[in-house]
């Protein structure tokens, strides 16, 4: 645990080098849920009615990429959450979003699909090797997960955009890149303050007691 925590939090002290973006990737599931009946409209004294049925139609993957160093996310949508999906969306990542950038450090959770060996189910051999030289891979430790500044805007886009019933994947992508949109435009960062330092103290317990 401890190797793998001061990994991400060394990451998180380098300075912003546009050769080499840090960006941190999750991803989660969201449940397409349609109204079974119109809802009642507000009323003078009276909120909005929500029946309690719904409709299930199916789930959506989410994407999130975050740049937290320029206050720039990116959301992709994809119908699954398979070792290829994950690779098409880091390759939007690698040729349209960084293009230009030498090495994208990748800070994300150690996901069975979230492998340099997922390009290799995705794509040819060449394109699949051209990709994973793009990538330096930083994972988060089991029960980690705090670590990973993705996680900070995913929960954000949950609270402030989907917390509500979304009926299909166009109305889910069309709120969501709105929410990533507005965000960027104002430049919202994550102020992360913990640091190696802070975890040898506050989190002493889960580091060796060496006897000298």
């Amino acid at each position: 645990f401890v190797c793998q925590m001061e990994e991400v939090l060394d990451v998180y002290q380098q300075p912003y080098d546009p050769k080499r973006p840090q960006i941190c990737m999750d991803e989660m599931p969201k449940q397409l849920l349609a109204e079974k009946y119109e809802p009642l409209p507000v009323q003078t004294g009276a909120v909005q009615k929500q029946d309690y049925e719904y409709k299930r139609n199916g789930t959506t993957n989410i994407f999130l990429l975050f740049e937290p160093l320029t206050g720039k996310r990116y959301i992709e949508m994809k119908a699954q959450r398979t070792s290829v999906d994950w690779a098409h969306a880091m390759k939007k990542l690698s040729d349209e979003l960084y293009p230009t950038a030498e090495t994208i450090v990748l800070v994300m959770d150690n996901l069975n699909t979230h492998k340099l060996a997922s390009f290799y189910e995705a794509f040819e051999p060449d394109e699949a090797h051209r990709l994973s030289r793009r990538f330096e891979l930083h994972y988060t430790p089991k029960h980690g997960s705090w670590l990973n500044m993705a996680e900070i805007e995913l929960s954000a886009l949950v609270r402030q955009c989907l917390n509500r019933r979304i009926p299909d994947e166009k109305t889910l992508d069309a709120e969501a890149q709105a929410w990533a949109s507005e965000r960027n435009k104002q430049v919202v960062k994550v102020d992360w303050r913990f640091t190696t330092a802070d975890a040898r103290i506050k989190l002493k317990h889960l580091y060796p007691n060496i006897q000298v």
